[in-house]
């Protein structure tokens, strides 16, 4: 048997794996940001195009809500014949279980396995996509399925560039019998503040970049991101990590950090559990 056998059997094996990637036009700081233009593309288009060059992934759901606010994107999404799914606007756990749904139905299979991507990430990278969801599958303890592993419990990866995966039992129980809002709006909040409960994992990366910010939150984020596309897209569509970091060595005064504005500030105040969240 070849090694591309063994691989195609190894992925197999683990059964389907679905990224839902949750988007809303609202934004307290930046509305609209995830259609906002990026090299000639709405940023969620930008996105999407990322995510889909990640090999471990089977299929991609657009998460977005009913309300009529979030019409332009289900239109995007038809435009470029990306699945989208809406639900809720507040209770976004209940929305990521409706695309689960939603999903199963529509293929006649239910996914093992979600990977949980957020629509203001336009430098989210393929690889480290992969490299999330493979650290998911391999267990140090054979004994032991993982339920949910992320770079984000311990980031040593660049703020924007975050990838979480969960076992879609784990994400529907925590919908079935959690009330708390918090856990309602953050998804995967109800299982790494419970680690007595879900097995969950970090992965790190070889070099700590965790100070860096390459998410969109505010205009200086957005007008960042356009300057590394306007830097990078045309010659190479298909830039990732290293290419943005050889960028900025070059190019320091640009880097936007943690100290222009901190990493996951809405989960300020909450017990995160596992999560190593710094105010």
């Amino acid at each position: 048997m070849g090694l591309r056998q063994v691989h195609d059997q190894e992925l197999a094996s683990r059964g389907t794996t679905l990224a839902i990637v949750q988007a809303r036009m609202g934004s307290s700081r930046l509305p609209g940001k995830v259609l906002a233009d990026l090299s000639g593309a709405p940023m969620l288009q930008r996105q999407l195009e990322r995510v889909s060059r990640a090999a471990s992934l089977d299929a991609i759901v657009v998460a977005t809500s009913a309300d009529t606010a979030d019409d332009p994107i289900a239109r995007l999404c038809e435009r470029l014949n990306v699945e989208c799914y809406r639900g809720d606007l507040d209770d976004v756990l209940g929305r990521f279980v409706g695309a689960l749904d939603a999903f199963a139905e529509r293929q006649g299979f239910g996914p093992e396995v979600v990977v949980r991507i957020t629509a203001d990430c336009p430098l989210i990278s393929p690889a480290v996509i992969d490299s999330v969801v493979n650290a998911f599958f391999t267990s140090p303890d054979k004994s032991a399925k993982c339920d949910y592993a992320s770079n984000t419990l311990e980031p040593t990866f660049p703020d924007g560039v975050d990838v979480e995966v969960v076992r879609a039992s784990a994400l529907r129980e925590v919908a079935r019998t959690s009330t708390d809002p918090p856990e309602r709006e953050h998804v995967t909040l109800g299982i790494y503040r419970h680690p007595e409960q879900f097995v969950v994992r970090n992965f790190r990366g070889e070099v700590d970049l965790s100070d860096l910010r390459w998410t969109v939150d505010s205009a200086e984020d957005l007008e960042f991101v356009r300057w590394v596309y306007s830097e990078l897209f045309e010659a190479n569509p298909e830039f990732d990590l290293t290419e943005i970091t050889a960028l900025l060595e070059v190019n320091i005064e640009k880097s936007r950090t943690n100290s222009d504005s901190h990493r996951n500030a809405a989960l300020d105040g909450l017990d995160t559990g596992a999560m190593r969240h710094k105010i």
